[in-house]
């Protein structure tokens, strides 16, 4: 799909500086809405929705359908009359980066109880009438994964462990019987863990409406792969690559790159792709359809992994030693476009990119992504650089996973800062916003900046360092930063390089009736 010039924020829901801890779709997200607008952005890029498992990441999801409770706004439950206004009054916590087990332990209980509420009064009191109605509906729409996720999310904390492998067998193989009793014993629980599911899609709807009428578009992430630990793979354990005692055979990663000598070995167990293709690829329809429902613009992390993917034995415990291997190339997007036609997707196809991946790419008209932060080293990363840019491309400055640009100026080598000022002439103490406007300025379709670029921060508010456990994910931006003088001198910006365009040809606002079963 072609797209419109135009341009876009990276910030993700949890850098928000919201009400406890954690950003939220609460009120900080419809402020950075109409901060989005005023500075005449046109796309939200945000990472992966999903609930998170080990690390925190979003890209270590529990479920490649559910939302994540902890990005749920406490003060839109109380709003609603799910808690009493007292219960959320110490939760605090506008100010500083995600501390997740606190807000796991302050948080949680909360959602819980409001869940609990919603359920015991929902049913009986008149002014929860719609939401109930709307409850059942969302129940049987989205069935085929939501009771799947609430099983799993339920026996994870009373196993106090989301390594499905690891429960007693007649529950991680999902024998019926074993599946009929967890029904029985653990029902209410149950019940929860699909409200507080409503309650996401209810506020992300909300949030979407207004960003629609506002003409922002969201342009959202999936991974390629899914975690071991996850609703999807114990579920459906026949689409990986699990032997008789269900332990993945092969996982999935990269070889040594920019980010690793020793490459990245992320666990992932590796698809079943043959298996997939004589099901004519349902799952993937079932959770691209799901992601068009939750975004305006898709980005497939990892599109490489498509024409071939990079195969590590199970037993290793690096990326070093793996072998490249076929993936299901055209015929997956075929077929995603037979049932769900013409697909609004971006690529992400960075790392080893070979002409098999540039021509899946261009076959299914998809634009890939260039980033600024990479065009400064050797003649064969000049396709990074604005000159060498095509308007079918999607322009950073850098991504989730780069330090921020000032972060990265202040670490680069005398060749690069040369290059760099060579490239935008000179700059005193930060290149930042030189990069932002040859981005703005390019050929390509679309060009993101990251939230830390505008605000000129440096290593300090980096998003994720690759291949190192810990300390990523974290960051939020201050309170009172989307101020109106950064937002004019955006819109100026965005005047000057013709950007002022909805990236896509005007969309309705999805609603609950209009999700495909």
């Amino acid at each position: 799909m072609r797209f419109q010039r135009s341009h876009g924020i990276l910030l993700h829901i949890t850098s928000l500086p919201s009400y406890g801890g954690i950003g939220d779709l609460g009120p900080e997200a419809y402020k950075f809405l109409d901060f989005l607008a005023a500075g005449k952005q046109h796309i939200w890029q945000v990472l992966p929705l999903c609930p998170t498992g080990y690390g925190s990441s979003p890209y270590s999801a529990a479920s490649a359908f559910a939302g994540n409770p902890l990005l749920i706004s406490v003060e839109f439950l109380a709003d609603w009359g799910w808690i009493e206004p007292d219960r959320i009054a110490n939760l605090g916590g506008r100010a500083g980066n995600v501390d997740f087990g606190d807000v796991h332990q302050r948080k949680l209980p909360i959602l819980y109880e409001a869940a609990k509420n919603f359920l015991l009064r929902g049913a009986s009191e008149k002014r929860f009438e719609g939401q109930w109605q709307r409850f059942g509906a969302f129940c049987t729409a989205e069935a085929s994964w939501l009771n799947d996720y609430a099983y799993y999310a339920v026996l994870r904390e009373h196993f106090k462990t989301g390594a499905w492998a690891l429960w007693p067998e007649p529950l991680r193989r999902r024998e019926p019987e074993a599946m009929a009793q967890a029904a029985l014993d653990f029902s209410e629980q149950l019940a929860v863990e699909q409200v507080l599911q409503f309650a996401f899609e209810e506020q992300w709807r909300a949030l979407r409406s207004v960003a629609a009428r506002q003409k922002i578009r969201i342009l959202g992430d999936i991974a390629i792969f899914v975690s071991m630990d996850s609703a999807d793979v114990w579920a459906n354990p026949g689409l990986f690559e699990l032997d008789e005692d269900l332990i993945p055979i092969h996982v999935a990663g990269v070889p040594p790159d920019y980010f690793s000598p020793t490459g990245q070995r992320w666990g992932n167990p590796l698809y079943r792709w043959d298996v997939l293709a004589e099901t004519g690829y349902a799952w993937w329809v079932q959770r691209i359809r799901r992601s068009t429902m939750q975004y305006d613009i898709v980005r497939l992390d990892h599109f490489r992994g498509f024409e071939a993917y990079w195969s590590i034995l199970g037993t290793e415990e690096t990326a070093v030693n793996g072998e490249w291997v076929k993936g299901p190339g055209n015929a997956l997007f075929e077929r995603l476009e037979q049932v769900l036609g013409p697909l609004p997707l971006v690529a992400e196809d960075l790392g080893v990119i070979t002409p098999e991946v540039e021509l899946l790419r261009l076959t299914q008209g998809l634009p890939g992504m260039r980033v600024l932060q990479f065009g400064f080293g050797d003649a064969e990363s000049r396709a990074h650089l604005p000159h060498r840019f095509a308007p079918s491309t999607v322009s950073y400055t850098g991504t989730h996973d780069n330090d921020t640009t000032q972060g990265w100026w202040d670490k680069a080598t005398e060749g690069e800062r040369v290059g760099i000022q060579t490239y935008v002439g000179p700059v005193a103490m930060s290149p930042v916003w030189q990069l932002i406007r040859a981005s703005a300025s390019s050929v390509s379709e679309m060009a993101i900046v990251p939230a830390q670029d505008l605000l000129l921060l440096g290593s300090e508010a980096r998003m994720n360092t690759p291949a190192v456990a810990g300390g990523n994910w974290s960051w939020r931006a201050p309170e009172g930063c989307w101020t109106p003088e950064l937002a004019k001198g955006l819109s100026g910006l965005i005047e000057i390089t013709d950007r002022d365009n909805d990236p896509i040809l005007p969309l309705a606002a999805p609603t609950l009736a209009a999700i495909p079963s």
